[in-house]
């Protein structure tokens, strides 16, 4: 019965902890790369922070509707961009409670 028991945890703890491997080339790559690119890199997250700024003081109610979906595809974009760029480590509540749990298990 144990048996069974620990083997649906194990199964299930593996299904849901898959490895993500992308993260650690991004690193090496990012490295390697020189203060140029870096500085191109700032000066478009600045770019679209502007404009995210512009369309947030704007006057919406003027607008017609296709405008205002226009605006919308072109804040989803620029919001993709953004997270695009941004470079670091997100973890979900789901892979905090994981882990707190393993380590409360381990330890």
């Amino acid at each position: 019965m144990y048996k069974k028991i620990f083997t649906a945890i194990i199964v299930a703890l593996l299904a849901v902890a898959t490895p993500q491997n992308s993260f650690a080339t991004k690193i090496e790559n990012t490295e390697k790369t020189t203060n140029n690119s870096t500085e191109a890199e700032k000066a478009r997250s600045t770019v679209l922070l502007n404009r995210l700024n512009e369309i947030k003081a704007m006057d919406k109610s003027t607008l017609s509707s296709t405008e205002k979906k226009e605006l919308r595809t072109e804040l989803k974009s620029l919001k993709k961009e953004m997270k695009k760029s941004t470079q670091g480590v997100y973890l979900s509540v789901g892979a905090i409670i994981i882990i707190i749990l393993l380590l409360i298990l381990l330890l």
